[in-house]
């Protein structure tokens, strides 16, 4: 690893928030918290239950599904762009800035392949999970890039240190969204920007009876067993949907039924062996996430006016609620 302490905002315990000193393989601050570095990236994590090992499950199994380098289109960049807005992103295609990125909630890397293609952006990754490993395997850690495994809500940064704080497709998975929301701003430096998006209230997630029934009990499973079922459950319903993918009255049907998600009409940019990846992987994120918030348009505009910020923008698309903010200041 050839990052530079200097390049990036200072890491600190995520319990008392003092500074952290190298100890042998560990990280130890003054007050004897201690915090084990393993394969490059510190593991900042209170001695708590990790509730997101489902998806490190997930995203070591399904390390380069959704990489736009893999599936050879643009709909990560585009999502990305679009919720990030133009400024920000001229900002981070511009090589002579360094705009410091907090990317919470990272996974495999989907998003921090895009942000490391545009040479302004010095990107942190953080992730509560397993998922730091297949993220430094897509995404090697360098002069612009470091990775820490942290919890989302006790991040191990002092406040008001990133120019943008980008959370796409992970605040509904946390425990609470508005305090999600709230930790994540606290991390904004002033004239900087907050990213997010959210799944929204809507009538399907009410009427998916495949997954009302089988979520309490694959998300209670042993991460590697419930991906088995879950592959399992594509192998059986992913040819039912793919036979009525034209018809649809008769797919919306078999979308109340069926546990399993699929993006025929959705992503028609993915070819037959990527629309049964992304199901598959989607399958399992459906149904083994241990929190899953809904909120409106409206709530999370509250939410930002809550904090105080400014320049809020809002929007139906994509992945549900897409929205950013701006801190007020310089």
């Amino acid at each position: 690893m050839s990052n530079s302490v200097s390049d990036f905002p200072q890491q600190v315990c995520p319990i008392d928030h003092g500074t952290l000193g190298a100890q042998g393989e560990e990280l130890a601050c003054a007050k004897g918290h201690r915090y084990a570095v393993r394969n490059g990236i510190p593991r900042l994590l209170a001695p708590e239950s990790n509730y997101a090992e489902a998806f490190g499950a997930q995203w070591n199994h399904y390390r380069i599904t959704q990489l736009d380098s893999y599936t050879g289109t643009h709909l990560t960049r585009d999502r990305l762009r679009r919720c990030a807005g133009e400024d920000a992103w001229q900002r981070m295609n511009d090589p002579a800035q360094r705009v410091q990125v907090l990317e919470a909630g990272c996974g495999a890397g989907r998003f921090t392949e895009v942000l490391l293609k545009l040479p302004g952006a010095v990107v942190t990754s953080t992730d509560l999970s397993s998922a730091v490993e297949p993220n430094q395997q897509n995404c090697p850690q360098s002069d612009r890039h470091r990775i820490i495994q942290c919890d989302i809500n006790q991040f191990p940064f002092a406040p008001a240190q990133y120019d943008l704080v980008v959370c796409l497709g992970v605040v509904q998975h946390t425990q609470n969204s508005e305090r999600t929301i709230e930790h994540l701003y606290r991390q904004v430096k002033p004239g900087g920007w907050l990213i997010i998006d959210h799944y929204p209230r809507n009538f399907a997630h009410y009427t998916r009876f495949g997954e009302l029934a089988l979520r309490p009990f694959l998300k209670r499973m042993a991460p590697g067993s419930a991906v088995s079922v879950t592959k399992a459950l594509t192998r059986w319903f992913f040819p039912l949907h793919r036979a009525v993918r034209r018809v649809r009255p008769a797919q919306m049907m078999l979308s109340r039924v069926s546990p399993v998600l699929t993006y025929f009409h959705a992503l028609p940019e993915l070819d037959d062996r990527q629309q049964y990846e992304w199901a598959e992987l989607d399958t399992h994120d459906s149904l083994t996430d241990w929190f899953k918030h809904v909120r409106t348009p409206g709530e999370i505009r509250r939410a930002f006016q809550s904090l105080g910020a400014v320049d809020l923008w809002v929007e139906i698309g994509g992945n549900g609620v897409e929205a950013r903010c701006r801190k007020p200041g310089a």
